[in-house]
């Protein structure tokens, strides 16, 4: 029996397209024969993207998107179904935390600013239920698609100082597993909705929490996330493609409503 691992020709959309990691996953997805949308708040950065895999004999378009206004989504949308004519895949990519959410030295919980913890829910529920509002609609139309969901290690096993990201992503989980059986039973039986859950990867959103900023050194932080990594590294962003691949191909196709870690083992060690 042959495994169909094919994505190529799908239509992959992608918010938060320009960053770290979903600009992995994008040129990933092209490589394996997607043709891919980058949806980011940074207009620039989105095209840059879409340029990039161009260069490369894929097939993009980089567009401006707000994902905390719907109306923008909907602009965003009517201009990939402009280009590409259907969306087979969504990948809610757009989300992140922030320092003045996260507690420190300097940040007691009790003196969080309001506006700090309704940024970070915002930006990591909102920024998921409303792409997939817009971009789930189209295939609730056609009967067929893929949704991914970003949530975090933090989702299952929360993680100190960042208390509104930990709780946001938890959400982001909650959503996946809800959306998977509500488009099921209410649109279609072949759209599919899981998550991806990242373990430590370092990027510019949590550098400032593991590595000193004056010693370029580990923080303590930083050490005991190594120590509590079985492969005891830091992933890549690139790590993260094949999982996604797969999740998209019809190889994962009874596959619905999971949430699958990319984490080198930080999950399955208990610390002993």
């Amino acid at each position: 029996m042959k495994v169909d691992f094919d994505v190529k020709g799908k239509i992959a959309v992608i918010t938060g397209g320009a960053g770290i990691l979903c600009s992995q996953i994008a040129k990933g997805l092209a490589s394996a024969g997607a043709k891919i949308a980058i949806l980011d708040l940074i207009e620039e950065k989105a095209k840059g993207v879409a340029q990039e895999i161009e260069k490369e004999g894929g097939k993009a378009l980089g567009v401006y998107v707000n994902v905390l206004e719907k109306q923008s989504i909907e602009k965003a949308c009517e201009k990939v179904l402009e280009r590409f004519s259907t969306v087979d895949i969504l990948l809610n990519g757009a989300g992140g935390n922030k320092t003045d959410a996260t507690t420190s030295e300097t940040m007691s919980f009790f003196d969080i600013p309001e506006q700090a913890l309704k940024w970070v829910f915002d930006l990591n529920i909102l920024g998921t239920i409303l792409p997939t509002q817009v971009f789930g609609k189209v295939m609730a139309q056609t009967g067929e698609g893929c949704i991914i969901n970003i949530t975090s290690m933090a989702a299952d096993r929360p993680l100190t100082r960042t208390v509104a990201y930990s709780a946001a992503k938890a959400g982001v989980t909650n959503f996946t597993q809800w959306m998977a059986t509500h488009f099921n039973q209410e649109y279609s039986r072949n759209i599919r909705v899981n998550a991806i859950a990242p373990g430590f990867l370092l990027t510019q959103q949590n550098e400032y929490l593991l590595i000193d900023k004056d010693t370029k050194m580990p923080t303590e932080r930083g050490k005991k996330i190594i120590a509590g990594t079985p492969m005891g590294r830091y992933g890549k962003p690139s790590e993260l493609v094949g999982t996604v691949v797969f999740l998209c191909s019809p190889a994962a196709s009874f596959i619905n409503g999971v949430v699958i870690p990319i984490d080198g083992g930080f999950s399955a060690y208990s610390g002993v």
